[in-house]
């Protein structure tokens, strides 16, 4: 399995870098997990061609993590001309929360016939479901956004790829993470307990109770950018927008 990172940012595009993006890639297929706003520009910039990506996994409905589907779904029918189908996977809601920021941010724009089919599915917390031939299990954090945050646990031919979301600790980071191959996990500050996100202290302390075998920073603040020297763990990765991480 294959990562790159498109966009790894946070809401404020703290550091010049992109909302949250990440493509995952395996032997059968290709999935995105978050389209935050800038999501066209990131795939653009890595030479991601959307209609290529069949799925998308929505993690929680704030702006920086779902609002570029709202690009997607113009590029696809004005700019893309897709014919083939596309399936958004999220939290309750989603598929409510999509129509009212499209039609907020282009009036009509749902409206409007589509040349490919659109499916919206809706994850249940500790319900395993299966995309695409991917097992994936969504785990409640704890970051309001109208509707449940989940972390996102993503089983694929026998490798494991997780997800934190954003979300303050919580123990479901563990099972979530257990394991992995690769876990994703957001650091917005370095020390400290920030109010809805982790910080890296946060992180290192229970490191060994996940036993992820790679881990990689993301959704990192300016204060944690300017620390960003001071992790020296070996198992972990710093996100940059363009990284590839193979699995």
């Amino acid at each position: 399995m294959k990562l790159t990172v498109v966009g790894c940012g946070d809401a404020f595009g703290s550091g010049g870098r992109l909302q949250t993006c990440y493509l995952a890639e395996h032997a059968s297929g290709r999935f995105l997990i978050d389209c935050g706003a800038t999501a066209l520009i990131g795939c653009a910039r890595a030479g991601i061609d959307p209609n290529s990506v069949p799925t998308i996994f929505i993690s929680h409905l704030h702006g920086d993590h779902y609002a570029g589907l709202v690009w997607w779904m113009l590029h696809a029918q004005h700019v893309g001309k897709r014919t083939t189908p596309l399936t958004i996977v999220g939290p309750p809601g989603i598929e409510a929360r999509f129509i009212t920021a499209a039609e907020a941010l282009f009036a009509g724009s749902t409206g409007v016939a589509r040349r490919y089919p659109l499916t919206f599915r809706e994850l249940v917390g500790g319900t395993p479901v299966e995309v695409d031939g991917i097992r994936v299990t969504a785990f409640e954090g704890k970051h309001p956004s109208g509707a449940p945050s989940y972390a996102l646990r993503f089983e694929i031919g026998g490798e494991v790829l997780s997800f934190t979301g954003d979300t303050e600790w919580v123990e479901n980071l563990v099972p979530a993470g257990s394991g992995a191959d690769l876990y994703i996990m957001e650091c917005y500050q370095f020390d400290g307990v920030p109010r809805y996100h982790l910080s890296w202290k946060i992180i290192e302390a229970n490191l060994d109770r996940i036993i992820a075998k790679r881990v990689v920073l993301t959704h990192m603040a300016k204060g944690m950018l300017e620390r960003s020297d001071d992790v020296t763990d070996p198992r972990v990765l710093l996100a940059e927008d363009g990284l590839t991480v193979v699995v």
